[in-house]
């Protein structure tokens, strides 16, 4: 009897906690080694320890990912800052809470045959979706050696960043723009890196963290607990490369050791830093860019699509230096 009552009281304990905790869904838009923070964070429990029940979500496509967190049926997204930031000029209360990286994180990747940009001429280069990041960045990476990339070449999009190293591959494209650690397989598959636009260092909030109004004004709280969680996250993946690795395995579909090895590496070299700090002039790229397909950006400034709070927060909670002393 004494044991039944013991389990019964342990079952109405947890059944308590699991009650309590506060669900948050998280989208994010790719499947690149940029989300490795979510990953891990997920993976070791962080969320679950801040008392959130957390689901997270691929949605592979920044634009789609932006209207379902303006719907609500997001609570938290990561996604390019360029889809955030152009949902919020039409109208939408988005904002951006943090950033995985601030810069563009891709290169063009082409057929042995061709050698130079030039080469690129009449050839077909393969993207996710128009008005992603991998979009956005190859253009601006094209026109600095003088390539217009709606006249000299076709931009082709296939969905997904698997889809465009398949297309590579297969040979319906020539070129296609890829992150790691997708980028490390192709190398290793024999393909030529023509140009690291990661190198150009092209500051661009890349993947930013975004909430819309109605969140950040209701439950602040699990905004908070979320990003401790990533920062915990971030930790994690930078001290402990064997989970990492078995996190990018798991969400990547990617099992050569040697391709997580690289992607490992960059990632923790040249892309995550250890919170997700806001580097305004990356926001204000994001502007100039959309300019031409939205007149509303040219007279934008940075500060209206950011909310610092929860970063203030967190600098002020002690964690960053209880994590790295």
């Amino acid at each position: 009897m004494k044991r039944f009552l013991l389990g019964l009281l342990l079952l109405l304990i947890l059944t308590d906690q699991v009650g309590a905790a506060d669900r948050v869904r998280i989208g994010y838009s790719s499947i690149s080694g940029a989300y490795t923070p979510i990953w891990v964070a997920h993976d070791a429990g962080y969320f679950a320890k801040e008392g959130l029940l957390d689901d997270i979500i691929l949605i592979p496509s920044g634009t789609q990912l932006a209207q379902v967190t303006v719907a609500g049926e997001i609570d938290i997204g990561s996604l390019n800052g360029s889809s955030a930031i152009a949902a919020a000029l039409q109208g939408a209360d988005l904002k951006i809470i943090g950033n995985s990286g601030n810069k563009m994180v891709f290169s063009l990747y082409v057929r042995p045959e061709i050698k130079s940009v030039d080469g690129l001429k009449g050839k077909r280069i393969g993207i996710t979706r128009f008005g992603s990041a991998p979009d956005i960045s190859v253009r601006y990476a094209l026109r600095k050696y003088n390539i217009n990339p709606d006249k000299d070449l076709t931009l082709i999009q296939l969905g997904f960043m698997a889809t465009v190293a398949a297309g590579l591959q297969g040979g319906s494209i020539e070129g296609g723009v890829v992150s790691p650690p997708t980028q490390f397989a192709i190398d290793k598959a024999g393909f030529k890196e023509l140009i690291s636009i990661t190198d150009m260092d092209f500051a661009f909030p890349n993947p930013a963290l975004v909430a819309v109004g109605s969140i950040i004004k209701s439950r602040p709280d699990v905004i908070n607990r979320f990003i401790r969680a990533y920062v915990r996250g971030i930790h994690r993946a930078r001290n402990d490369r064997e989970f990492t690795y078995k996190s990018m395995a798991k969400y990547t579909k990617i099992q050569d050791l040697s391709v997580l090895q690289k992607a490992y590496d960059f990632y923790m070299s040249k892309v995550l830093e250890k919170a997700p700090y806001i580097n305004m002039t990356g926001v204000q790229n994001v502007l100039d860019d959309l300019v031409k397909s939205v007149p509303a950006a040219r007279n934008a400034k940075p500060e209206q699509f950011v909310d610092l709070r929860f970063l203030d927060t967190l600098d002020k909670s002690g964690l960053l230096k209880e994590l790295d002393p």
